[in-house]
């Protein structure tokens, strides 16, 4: 995986795994042992939601586990303001359809393509990323090519 996180990014993996590991597990143990005392388990709908909850938690605890192991953690406190970096917020123009628009460049964890926050790890993210004012770079998308222009950096 080996995604960019930031210390607060890694915080908030931290808490939601231990979370699921306390509180989340003691829940479904309970329910599993509710519902096991309902009788035959083969048909016993409430016993495998049960057990269908605990794998998904159990895989969620796994992903947790994996993003907080393999991440890059960096510092977004001390960057540069003249060039793009984490929560680095930016005007910049699609150069082919002349559109401007205002992009927030930001790791995996808080993306939100629907308002502009993009992640440092998409393709234009990774264009974008140490880019300052007036830089035109190129972006190699999968489905096409474009050029973008960094406008200002808000």
């Amino acid at each position: 995986m080996n995604n960019i996180l930031t210390e607060e990014n890694i915080k908030k993996l931290r808490e939601e795994l231990e979370y699921r590991m306390t509180v989340k597990r003691a829940e479904i143990a309970k329910e599993k042992l509710i519902a096991a005392a309902h009788g035959d388990r083969s048909e016993n709908a409430e016993y495998k939601e049960a057990c269908a909850n605990y794998r998904e938690n159990d895989n969620r605890i796994q992903y947790l586990l994996t993003m907080i192991s393999t991440a890059t953690v960096i510092d977004d406190k001390d960057v540069d303001k003249s060039a793009l970096g984490i929560n680095s917020k930016a005007r910049i123009k699609f150069i082919e359809d002349e559109d401007e628009v205002i992009v927030t460049l930001v790791t995996t964890m808080d993306k939100d393509p629907e308002n502009m926050h993009i992640s440092i790890e998409s393709d234009l993210g990774k264009a974008l990323l140490g880019k300052k004012v007036r830089d035109v770079v190129e972006v190699n998308a999968p489905s096409e090519k474009y050029t973008v222009e960094v406008l200002e950096i808000l």
